[in-house]
């Protein structure tokens, strides 16, 4: 039910779609109604929101907060004893039906996956990722990220005999708690988490709560830095994609720490993990 829900109510509420909706309404109130006065102020908010979330750096406003809570990790950090990759850079659907690998705007995940498994040839890899789609029947939606790599692992670059797959998990805490369950870490293993810096302190979050510890191995950077407040968006839709991108990362920290699927609202790096779950 929980996976029904957040899909359903972010449709409802991601700012684009919201804007575009007040905009309509207003309109619609001014030609259709006497509420002219009502009818012209929604149609303003909604034309507002639009201008300001699409040219200016809004989005940096609410993103940069999310990318910098965790540090790049070093490149000279030592040997992990496994490596963990999130899904959510392939389109499934899409590779399955063209029968090659499609990413999308997030395929440094796989990217540094076929790295770090270069860099650290002795790590265990571990690619965490089922379906996220409602229903099976469009595009086929139906099979799992890690299908995916698992069939194009020669492709992607990542060497198929070392491949972990967890192909069950829906949302990001369900690959914690999935992957904590398959690999049962043992204490005092390194293990890297490899995602989205924007999605790091959920994940991170996730993986505590599940026992298991991890290290912060961010990629898929949406921001420069602090400076790009001062950026000003060529397109609307630039600006307009990556404040739906935000938004949806803070209403699920917000959604999994009321449903306590994370130890605090917002993790970071020196977080204090749950009471009574060290790393299993």
């Amino acid at each position: 039910m929980f996976f029904v829900l957040s899909k359903v109510i972010y449709f409802l509420i991601t700012p684009s779609n919201l804007f575009i909706l007040l905009s309509f309404a207003g309109v619609v109130l001014l030609a259709a109604t006497r509420r002219r006065r009502g009818g012209a102020t929604v149609a303003l908010l909604g034309s507002v929101g639009l201008i300001l979330g699409g040219f200016f750096p809004l989005s940096e406003l609410v993103l940069l907060p999310l990318e910098q809570r965790f540090p790049a990790f070093p490149p000279d950090g030592p040997a992990p004893a496994g490596i963990i990759v999130l899904g959510g850079g392939i389109e499934s659907g899409l590779s399955e039906a063209r029968g090659q690998v499609v990413v999308n705007d997030a395929g440094e995940r796989p990217i540094y996956f076929a790295e770090l498994a270069r860099r650290f040839p002795e790590a265990r890899l571990v690619f965490s990722g089922g379906s996220g789609f409602l229903g099976s029947g469009f595009l086929g939606g139906g099979i799992s990220e890690a299908d995916i790599v698992s069939r194009q692992a020669d492709t992607i670059g990542v060497p198929r005999n070392r491949l972990i797959l967890e192909n069950l998990s829906r949302n990001t805490r369900e690959n914690a708690a999935f992957s904590a369950g398959l690999v049962h870490p043992k204490p005092g293993e390194r293990w890297l988490l490899v995602t989205s810096a924007w999605h790091m302190p959920r994940a991170v979050g996730c993986f505590r709560e599940a026992g298991f510890t991890v290290e912060a191995f961010p990629v898929d950077y949406r921001t420069r830095g602090w400076d790009d407040l001062l950026h000003v968006h060529g397109f609307s839709s630039d600006g307009l994609l990556q404040l739906d991108l935000a938004v949806k990362e803070w209403i699920g920290l917000v959604a999994y720490r009321l449903a306590g699927y994370i130890p605090d609202w917002l993790p970071g790096p020196d977080s204090p993990p749950p009471s009574g779950s060290a790393s299993r």
